[in-house]
């Protein structure tokens, strides 16, 4: 069985290098991907999604990153 790698708000906000408040305009844009699951503490996302998303509209980041 495969395991899921999960991401929630702090995760993405450190990988995208931006601060709380941007990392929750950009969790709602409709271009994100949709939650893995929403759970008491809050939404968590496949990290396979998120990366996917970033590859998209942040390129530059994995760039940098030599990716």
């Amino acid at each position: 069985m495969e395991k899921v790698v999960l991401m929630g708000a702090g995760e993405i906000r450190r990988r995208l290098g931006i601060s709380r408040q941007r990392v929750q305009q950009i969790i709602t844009r409709k271009d994100f991907p949709d939650p893995y699951q929403e759970l008491e503490m809050g939404k968590v996302w496949d990290a396979v999604d998120v990366e996917r998303w970033i590859a998209t509209y942040r390129p530059q980041l994995n760039q940098e990153d030599g990716l």
